[in-house]
C-alpha cells in the first residue's frame, strides 16, 4: 500500500513537472517584455522638447511622467509651462499643475516664477506679486524676472523657470 501510495505521489509530481515544462516550451517567443520607458526619461525627453519649442510634445512627455510619478514636482512644474505656452485655453489646467507642484515641493523657486507669470497674463497682478514676495526668499534672480514681467505684462523671455533635465 505504502509503495503504491509513493507511486502515484511520484506520477502527480512528474505530471505537474511536464506541465510547467511544456507551459514554458508552448511560448518559445515570450520574452520578458521590456520594462515601460521611466518617467524620468519621458521627463528628459519633455525638456528637450520644451528647449526646442515644441510645447504640445513636451506636454505628452510631460503628462505621461506624472502619471508615473504624481508626486514628481518639477514634472509638474514644467508640464503647466508647457501647457502655459500653448496658449490661454491652456492657462486653468496649467495652473493646476503649477500649484501641484508648489504643494509638493514649497521650495521649488522655478513654480512660484512662471506661476506668478500666469497671474500676470491672466492680468491678477496681486497673485503674481505673492509670488513674487515668495520668490525674494526662494530665488532673487528669479524675483527680479517676474517683477519685469509684473511690470510689462508680457510673456518674458528665455525659459529660466522650467525645471532642467533629470540627473
Amino acid at each position: 500500500m505504502q509503495t503504491t501510495l509513493w507511486t502515484r505521489a511520484s506520477a502527480l509530481l512528474l505530471c505537474l513537472s511536464l506541465t510547467v515544462a511544456s507551459a514554458a516550451l508552448a511560448a518559445p517567443g515570450k520574452k520578458k517584455e521590456a520594462p515601460e520607458t521611466t518617467a524620468e526619461s519621458l521627463y528628459n525627453e519633455g525638456v528637450d522638447l520644451l528647449t526646442a519649442g515644441d510645447y504640445a510634445k513636451a506636454a505628452d512627455k510631460f503628462e505621461t511622467a506624472v502619471e508615473q510619478r504624481d508626486d514628481w514636482a518639477e514634472a509638474h512644474n514644467n508640464l503647466a509651462y508647457s501647457l502655459r505656452r500653448q496658449g490661454a485655453e491652456n492657462y486653468d489646467v496649467a495652473l493646476e499643475h503649477y500649484n501641484l507642484a508648489i504643494e509638493l515641493n514649497p521650495e521649488l523657486a522655478q513654480a512660484y516664477h512662471y506661476r506668478g507669470v500666469l497671474h500676470t497674463l491672466q492680468g491678477d497682478e496681486a497673485k503674481a506679486k505673492a509670488d513674487h514676495a515668495t520668490l525674494l526668499k526662494l530665488d532673487r534672480e528669479l524675483a527680479d524676472q517676474l517683477m519685469k514681467v509684473i511690470a510689462s505684462g508680457e510673456e518674458p523671455e528665455g525659459m529660466a523657470g522650467a525645471s532642467e533635465r533629470w540627473q
